[in-house]
């Protein structure tokens, strides 16, 4: 006996903050975006001047911030 891996993930966090990444990653062309459970921050891999940069921040919209501002986002926090 036990719950379904389908069950489970329906009421995942995690499941509900997906669409949220996808969101910005439909935004910003070549930008893989997360949320991380054990951080608890929103985080993205960016693209600049051809290196790729890791941000973090803490909510969706200063997520989009550091994307935009990638090359003088402060990281790690």
């Amino acid at each position: 006996m036990g719950v379904s891996w389908v069950a489970t993930a329906a009421v995942s966090p995690e499941l509900s903050r997906r669409p949220v990444a996808e969101q910005i990653e439909r935004e910003f062309s070549g930008v893989v975006a997360w949320y991380g459970e054990v951080t608890g921050a929103w985080w993205a891999m960016v693209r600049v001047r051809g290196d790729a940069r890791l941000v973090e921040a803490l909510t969706p919209r200063e997520l989009r911030d550091a994307i935009v501002n990638a090359r003088g986002w402060p990281w790690p926090r």
